[in-house]
């Protein structure tokens, strides 16, 4: 399932979920299956049928043990957000199919504990994760995305603030 792009290739469509604690921190999760040190926030592909915001929750749980009613969604892109994949990358991935993802975001806050967020899930995609301040998350990511990442952050921005303010309300 893909938006077909003008030059005939198509890019994959998903979803995206910042994920913020009480105090505004973002959550980010190591990649599995990179050598590089690859930080992400959870994201994943629209099954054939499926609403974009249902994608959301069943990759939130499935990526990190969360379920929908530990989240409560504040935000959501008005749009689609691309990120292209690097050269060598575009064979490896979906096979080849796409060259790269086209993803709705949510921004979503975290009403559990730490202690409910599990990375041993069935299919696991991440060895660690961490909270991150806001401003330090895109020198995490992996440096395809970060344009991506720039623009959810600031898509986001105004919700995050409000979150952070209200931290010690």
């Amino acid at each position: 399932m893909g938006k077909q792009n003008g030059d005939g290739t198509a890019y994959r469509r998903g979803v995206g979920i910042m994920l913020a604690n009480a105090d505004g921190a973002v959550f980010v999760a190591q990649r599995i299956d990179f050598k590089s040190d690859a930080w992400q926030m959870p994201q994943g592909g629209i099954d054939p049928g499926e609403d974009p915001r249902d994608t959301a929750d069943r990759e939130l749980e499935e990526e990190t043990g969360i379920p929908p009613r530990l989240t409560e969604v504040i935000a959501e892109s008005p749009g689609w957000l691309r990120y292209d994949l690097p050269d060598d990358l575009r064979p490896r991935l979906w096979g080849g199919r796409y060259r790269g993802q086209e993803q709705k975001w949510y921004l979503m806050r975290f009403l559990g504990r730490d202690t409910d967020i599990t990375l041993e899930t069935e299919h696991p995609e991440f060895s660690a994760w961490r909270w991150a301040p806001p401003d330090q998350v895109v020198d995490l990511i992996v440096p395809f995305k970060r344009g991506l990442y720039t623009q959810v952050l600031d898509v986001f921005a105004p919700a995050l603030a409000d979150l952070r303010l209200h931290a010690g309300a």
